[in-house]
């Protein structure tokens, strides 16, 4: 098997996604042919970009591999097809249901705290795109403008496409076609309105990643291009062995059109094998529902079973990866030994864990952050004799038997023959013809839009401008706030003075004359820092210069109003019946936060930008802007507390404890699970603690601590007591370094199967 794809850091083409990305507001459509490193690009722009970023896919299954959500469930969207037209009536019989855009906004039922997520989302990431449908995207789009109330491509939001066209496409019914063809040339996502309002910058990784024989890799092409040749097909056909039994050879997996082939040839060399199975169970904690779940909750295995991994080794180790296949040589209680004989490797599989989660806005940072819903742990492996080829996208095979006799869309032969390394590693059950192995012809017609550098390097200069611009002028202008005041103000004038909202009147109307005393000051800098943008020659000093100067005369009113409302808010908390005039309050209050980080963002980035710096979270959300609203509150609370005012709003105040600390969680167990664990361990924490916090089984973090004590990042007395040590001692006297189990039995309940793991793993290393 081979190492995961990857992408170099000096490919300019890949340089280009991450600048486009952090510079401009130009969405992106980013291909690429298999093996290219789509998948791990994605993964550095996630994590480095400092863009509010959500990853929608459109597949449950597609969502968890890429650490997201589905496009259905995040926009609210109800299954069915989507007409965009207003005066079209929804259709709803005969197996086919529709929405107009009148009818599609009726079944929205989005809360305070969903809107607010749409509203502040800068990036939004599709991936898989080549199975998205037209109409779905044109949904997205309407959602969006409505939500934001921005009549512009997906409301101002940055879309990044992901995919690759030449793969499996987008499924319709015929049924739905009937309607949705008097809108749509085709179903492809390009063929959406909205694309053709304004079309993505076209991007192509071109280096493979997976393949390095030159004729091999032109041979995918040509297929992949509708240009395959009959020396191609001749070239193919030298792989055929018809009466070929992949069962009988070691390391090939057969690649199949239909779940059920596969199903049958992975069961019945299962039963082949002469020793015992043993059964795993997934463990499942929180809110997971089945059709999220990664492979079956339930894992039948024997020893001699070839599988295959379905995750990636996120460790430092890195001994695994999507696609690589292996032997079983070993069932253990909770582990499971798996041999390469090529690399003459064996390793012990721990449970892997997958997240379903959702997000949430962070109310004190403004960010977008996740929170874990619920989590999956089972061994990241399935049997491997065989697999439908639309689940092995993204996979890389040394060997494999392909059958493309029964391919039933454009692309599957494509997708087939691209997961191999090499020509060395092909069996062909059929010969292929050259009339059955066709790509679409619009999908092909669409990559003829594809820019060269030269365009892309115009695009690029001219969108860093232009969105820079954007983001000030958007950073200066409070008319939202201002009529948000306005509004706060006059309702007042209903009130008598009795109430604690009453006793405010004059409050607001201080507040309300001290910002509309920054309008016109804030109307005249954004005319000049358009004027600055619109210069033949820019001067990006003076421009540097001007926000800044900008920045410290308006921030000083509007920080200032935010101390003022919190302090408001503070002594409406200590009133009874206040809980409107609260609400209206931390409205109030949350747009005055948004209004000074969007500056303080837009300050930094200005800086960044112009001075090349390079653009990542870290430099533009740093340490002023995440702590900016708990030190304003710290300052409210120590000025309440030497004026010996009584108060309480550690947990109404500002809602940031338990938003904040998932999101910590999350990110940490994205970067590595086991890591996470560690720093709970080395910061006190029982395993049983440690279980309940992070909504993992006891068994899961006791496999982390095995994995740790491997890696001799914890020692076995950080975890067992030193008398147990002892005893465990002497129980291992005689182990010959195989299984445990002939230990276990011998032992019985006097040991648990985690305590023989522990001290297996000390003596290993």
């Amino acid at each position: 098997m081979t190492t995961n794809n990857t992408f170099q850091e000096s490919d300019k083409i890949a340089q280009f996604v991450e600048r486009f990305i952090n510079q401009t507001d130009e969405s992106i459509f980013l291909t690429g042919k298999a093996g290219t490193g789509k998948t791990t690009l994605l993964r550095k722009i996630v994590k480095s970009t400092y863009k509010q970023t959500v990853i929608v896919a459109p597949t449950g299954i597609a969502a968890l591999n890429a650490g997201g959500v589905t496009i259905h469930s995040f926009f609210q969207l109800p299954f069915g097809g989507f007409i965009p037209d207003f005066n079209a009536s929804a259709e709803f019989s005969g197996g086919v249901k529709l929405e107009n855009k009148n009818s599609l906004m009726r079944h929205f039922r989005m809360n305070g705290r969903q809107k607010s997520i749409l509203q502040n989302l800068e990036l939004l990431v599709i991936d898989e795109v080549s199975m998205l449908r037209a109409d779905i995207l044109d949904a997205i789009d309407w959602v969006l403008r409505n939500i934001r109330k921005v009549n512009q491509p997906f409301g101002g939001v940055q879309v990044l496409f992901i995919g690759d066209l030449m793969q499996l496409p987008p499924v319709v019914k015929p049924a739905e076609w009937q309607f949705l063809r008097n809108y749509y040339r085709g179903m492809y996502f390009f063929n959406a309105k909205v694309i053709e309002e304004k079309s993505p910058v076209y991007i192509e990784l071109e280096k493979v990643y997976r393949q390095d024989n030159e004729e091999f890799i032109a041979i995918l092409n040509n297929l992949r291009t509708n240009s395959i040749t009959q020396s191609d097909v001749e070239k193919l056909n030298q792989y055929v062995q018809i009466d070929f039994n992949a069962e009988e050879h070691d390391d090939y997996i057969t690649l199949t059109t239909h779940n059920n082939t596969a199903d049958q040839i992975n069961q019945r060399a299962l039963g082949k094998l002469k020793a015992n199975s043993k059964t795993y169970e997934a463990e499942i904690t929180g809110m997971f529902p089945e059709h999220l779940f990664p492979i079956d909750a339930s894992m039948e295995l024997k020893i001699g079973a070839q599988v295959m991994f379905i995750k990636n080794d996120l460790s430092a180790e890195k001994e695994f990866f999507n696609g690589k296949m292996g032997r079983i040589i070993a069932l253990e209680h909770d582990e499971v030994k798996v041999n390469f004989p090529e690399e003459k490797k064996t390793i012990i599989v721990d449970r892997n864990e997958w997240n379903n989660i959702k997000y949430n806005l962070n109310a004190s940072t403004g960010e977008v952050e996740e929170e874990i819903l619920g989590t999956f742990v089972h061994f990241p492996l399935k049997l491997a004799w065989a697999i439908t080829v639309h689940k092995s996208q993204g996979l890389t095979f040394e060997k494999a038997v392909v059958d493309v006799s029964k391919v039933f869309v454009p692309g599957q032969a494509y997708v087939a023959l691209s997961r191999l390394r090499s020509l060395d590693g092909l069996v062909l059950l059929n010969p292929i013809r050259i009339n059955g192995l066709s790509s679409d012809q619009h999908v092909i017609a669409y990559a003829d839009s594809k820019e060269d550098e030269p365009a892309l390097n115009d695009k690029l200069d001219a969108g860093t401008y232009s969105y820079l611009r954007d983001v000030l002028m958007r950073a200066f202008d409070w008319v939202d706030l201002h009529n948000m005041w306005s509004s706060h103000a006059a309702s007042y004038k209903l009130l008598t003075g009795k109430s604690l909202k009453g006793m405010s009147s004059s409050w607001a109307t201080q507040q309300l004359q001290i910002l509309a005393g920054t309008m016109e000051p804030a109307r005249r800098f954004r005319g000049q820092i358009d004027r600055l943008f619109t210069e033949r020659n820019i001067n990006t000093e003076h421009i540097i210069e001007r926000v800044e100067a900008g920045y410290q005369y308006f921030f000083k009113t509007i920080d200032g109003m935010v101390y003022s409302t919190l302090k408001k808010m503070a002594e409406a908390q200590q009133k009874k019946n206040t809980k409107t005039f609260n609400e209206e309050l931390e409205e109030l209050d949350q747009l005055l936060t948004d209004t000074v980080l969007r500056m303080k963002k837009a300050r930094i980035l200005t800086e960044a930008l112009l001075t090349g710096r390079k653009l990542d979270k870290h430099v533009i959300v740093n340490q002023e802007v995440k702590n900016y609203k708990t030190t304003k509150v710290s300052l409210v609370r120590n000025e309440l507390r030497e004026s010996k005012t009584t108060f309480d709003f550690d947990t109404d105040f500002i809602e940031v404890k338990t938003k904040s600390s998932t999101k910590k969680v999350s990110k940490k167990a994205k970067i590595s699970t086991y890591d996470q664990t560690l720093e709970m361990l080395k910061g006190g924490k029982t395993v049983e603690q440690i279980s309940k916090e992070r909504q993992l089984g006891e068994t899961t973090i006791y496999g982390h601590c095995v994995r740790l004590i491997r890696l001799e990042k914890l020692a076995l007395d950080e975890v067992l007591e030193r008398d147990r040590i002892s005893a465990l001692s002497d129980v291992f006297d005689q182990y010959d370094g195989m299984s445990l189990t002939p230990l276990k039995e011998k032992v019985g309940n006097d040991f648990t199967w985690e305590e023989l793991k522990l001290y297996q793993a000390s003596l290993i290393i």
